[in-house]
């Protein structure tokens, strides 16, 4: 036996991280932590996502306020870039559409930003918010802080355009520390002569008018020239002008200059599954992505499965005007359905060069980054599964379990939960909701709410369709003997030999100390020695907590939201509604005096003192 660990909740944040680090390329991306309602909690970039997100693994090295972010963290997202200014730009973007809690946000990030190219005969180029009344250019806006200082360092280090205000300009008797760094010219001092700090400004605005490749193709004519002149100082500037020019080239595969509003879709495949990316764009900008895995379509065309897809999709979603795939689709039925429904004219694109076909690119490599995420991730269930089979004896792999809980407050709104794990990872559209109905149960017993759950599971309807529920290999629930026996006792007397394992927490609800029960070992046995098992199954057992308390919740919120009038003794739909449009709420019904409720059409006399008398008795 092995020296227990416990599992505190960080430990288990660590090992959700290490799960997605064994999947994840050393390639450039985003990536998304988010907690367990799906909140984006941070959005991140990485030259490596392997490298960048391994280092969450090591808690240490961060401050408090991201260690919280990784006890957090119950799941990951992840889009993979062509480099990492792409990967800063669609950072940018996220983190404006999702504002998660735990990315630094300066005080005036809220407002959009421009880059500004001033009309002073030696231009200055600098980070601008505000009316944009002011001369000069604008470029932009710009939804995020960190987005403009990156493209500003770069214009800066390639074009070496003054940054300073004009007064500190004028007022300059010698080069400042911009110049000695090699980020600016020192026009200010006649360091460079009007003539070339004027055309160093023309292809700055080039570059951000979304025209990158013709500046790039220009300075490789004059680095040639300059070369064959033997000026190799001043062809050595071009080189690395052109060299840092490649970096900003992906600004134009994030935000597309051309594009205001479109949506672009992939689709690929691998060992039988499919999987469409999607990137959406509004505004100019990428606004989010997301992956869409398609059952059962392994046998069917891509122009069919494609069809198929996006006929669902837009089916309750405004479609933009442009649609771009990968593949070509020829669907005039599509088209007609989805131009009948969005109200304007849409064209289904596949591009076949330029940008928008480089965006293709990007999203078809992320459809397939995801496919072999999905890979690896049911690689892992079905490993999970077998380690869980063998230590608990089986004779043959599981395939299928069940696992409950119940969710209560002193007995009110009680409610039991099923959910369903199996090859695939959880499944969704397999979970069940129970609402406790039976009066014998005194409120707060667990063990009675259980047996009426499982009693209800397999003697219902459930158990009867067995393709709507299967049977599973094994049932979890959450508790300990007690918990273990009161199942039993249902399994018993309904002859289902289904084997049961209860999970009792252990002290002071430690995660990471759990006992577990069985039939075959009723005084318990720990994991110490299986720890990756022992994570899985606290993933099982908190997915059941956590969609019991969903289920719970949203039972107690109705009933709060319940009006005290619907239970007053001879009042009915058009009397309540008299009350309600008189008084505006049950407070100010339950304010008013006799006389006040007499008032109200259809109130009698008698009735007005049976309304008061109920609702100022104790």
């Amino acid at each position: 036996m092995i020296e227990s660990t416990a599992f505190t909740p960080l430990k288990k944040g660590i090992q959700t991280i290490k799960n997605y680090v064994k999947t994840l390329p050393n390639r450039p991306g985003v990536y998304r932590m988010l907690n367990a309602k799906q909140k984006v909690l941070y959005v991140g970039k990485a030259l490596s996502l392997k490298k960048r997100v391994a280092n969450y693994a090591l808690p240490e090295k961060f401050p408090n306020r991201l260690q919280r972010m990784i006890l957090e963290t119950t799941a990951m997202e992840f889009v993979v870039t062509k480099s990492e200014v792409e990967a800063l730009l669609l950072e940018a973007n996220l983190i404006k559409y999702y504002d998660p809690p735990y990315n630094v946000r300066l005080k005036d990030d809220k407002f959009f930003a421009y880059i500004h190219l001033s009309d002073h005969f030696y231009p200055r180029l600098s980070k601008y918010r505000g009316d944009r009344k002011k001369g000069g250019h604008f470029f932009g806006p710009f939804v995020s802080v960190g987005a403009i200082d990156e493209a500003l360092i770069m214009l800066q280090k390639t074009f070496k355009v003054r940054s300073c205000y004009d007064s500190y300009f004028k007022a300059r008797k010698r080069p400042c520390l911009q110049y000695h760094i090699k980020r600016c010219s020192a026009p200010c001092v006649g360091k460079i002569s009007s003539e070339l700090y004027h055309e160093n400004t023309q292809q700055v605005k080039a570059v951000l008018q979304g025209k990158t490749q013709d500046v790039q193709y220009s300075l490789k004519d004059q680095m040639l020239r300059e070369s064959k002149s033997q000026h190799y100082e001043r062809a050595a500037i071009l080189r690395d002008q052109i060299k840092a020019l490649t970096a900003l080239q992906a600004h134009q595969s994030i935000n597309i200059p051309t594009v205001r509003n479109a949506d672009f879709f992939a689709l690929a495949t691998l060992e039988n599954q499919v999987c469409i990316q999607g990137f959406f764009y509004r505004n100019g900008s990428n606004y989010g992505t997301h992956s869409f895995f398609i059952k059962e379509a392994s046998q069917l065309p891509d122009t069919e499965i494609f069809s198929l897809f996006l006929a669902q999709f837009y089916a309750d979603k405004e479609s933009p005007a442009q649609i771009f795939t990968n593949i070509s689709l020829n669907d005039l039925l599509l088209l007609k359905a989805l131009e009948e429904r969005a109200q304007h004219k849409i064209h289904l694109l596949t591009p076949q060069r330029g940008i928008k076909k480089e965006v293709l690119e990007t999203v078809l490599s992320n459809a397939t980054a995801a496919l072999e995420r999905d890979h690896l991730s049911r690689k892992n269930e079905q490993e999970n599964l077998c380690k869980l089979s063998d230590v608990l004896s089986f004779s043959s792999p599981l395939e299928r379990i069940e696992i409950y809980d119940n969710s209560h407050i002193q007995g009110t709104n009680a409610i039991g939960a099923m959910v369903v794990s199996g090859l695939k990872g959880f499944e969704k559209n397999h979970y069940r909701k129970f609402t406790i109905k039976s009066t014998d149960i005194t409120p707060g017993d667990d063990f009675g709410m259980m047996r009426e759950v499982l009693e209800r599971r397999f003697k219902g309807s459930l158990v009867k369709d067995t393709k709507r529920s299967p049977l599973p290999d094994l049932v979890i629930i959450d508790g300990g003997k007690g918990q273990l026996s009161a199942a039993q006792e249902i399994f018993d007397k309904l002859d289902i030999d289904t084997p049961l394992l209860a999970i009792a927490k252990g002290p002071k609800r430690n995660a990471g100390k759990e006992t577990f029960f069985t039939k075959k070992h009723p005084q318990g046995f720990k994991l110490d020695q299986h720890v990756g098992l022992l994570h899985y199954l606290q993933r099982l057992r908190d997915e059941a907590h956590r969609f019991a308390i969903t289920f719970h919740r949203a039972k107690r919120t109705k009933a709060m939201k319940k009006s005290l009038l619907d239970s007053l003794p001879g009042v009915g739909a058009a009397r309540k509604k008299a009350l309600l449009q008189h008084f505006g709420s049950g407070i100010g019904v339950k304010a008013a005096s006799i006389e006040d409720l007499q008032k109200i059409k259809g109130i009698s006399k008698k009735l007005a003192k049976s309304i008061y008398s109920f609702l100022h008795s104790s």
